[in-house]
């Protein structure tokens, strides 16, 4: 029995590389000396702070662009209104996403059940568990899971013969 999972998570490695890009080019960058600029980041999001929108949104532009450029999809981020914090400070946070949602993880499980693809699926926590008799058959339900959920930065793993 052929098996894989479908999840949503980033690789932590090229995120920590993509966000010490961002940190080093608003060190560098010139409209952003002297201000109070600055991006601060754990495992499940991103804190931008700045003194007004225009530098929030500047950040915000930097950050998904080095995300594209490390190969990092920037569907997982998911960025909050902006808020003012103390002494008039501007503050976003953008979530990192993983795993993936209960709703979507039935709208999956229930478009693999229309395919009539001889697999079966299941929901494991934030994990969407495939298994199928052959290999073929999980291979097009990866290529229909990836035409049919072009929104979510799908991840396919533990491919299992």
């Amino acid at each position: 029995m052929a098996t894989f999972d479908v999840s949503i998570k980033a690789n932590h490695v090229e995120v920590q590389n993509a966000l010490a890009q961002v940190k080093k080019e608003i060190a560098n960058r010139f409209d952003f000396k002297g201000t109070c600029a600055e991006v601060t980041s754990s495992d499940s999001e991103i804190i931008c702070k700045g003194e007004n929108e225009f530098q929030i949104n500047q950040i915000t532009e930097i950050i998904f662009t080095k995300f594209g450029k490390r190969g990092v999809d920037a569907r997982i981020l998911n960025p909050r209104d902006m808020d003012k914090s103390a002494n008039d400070k501007i503050k976003r946070i953008i979530d990192i996403v993983n795993g993936i949602s209960t709703d979507d993880a039935k709208k999956i499980v229930k478009a693999i059940k229309t395919t009539k693809l001889k697999v079966q699926s299941s929901i494991n926590g934030q994990v969407v568990k495939v298994s199928g008799s052959k290999r073929d058959t999980l291979q097009e339900t990866i290529e229909f899971l990836k035409k049919e959920f072009p929104s979510l930065p799908l991840t396919f793993d533990n491919f299992r013969d």
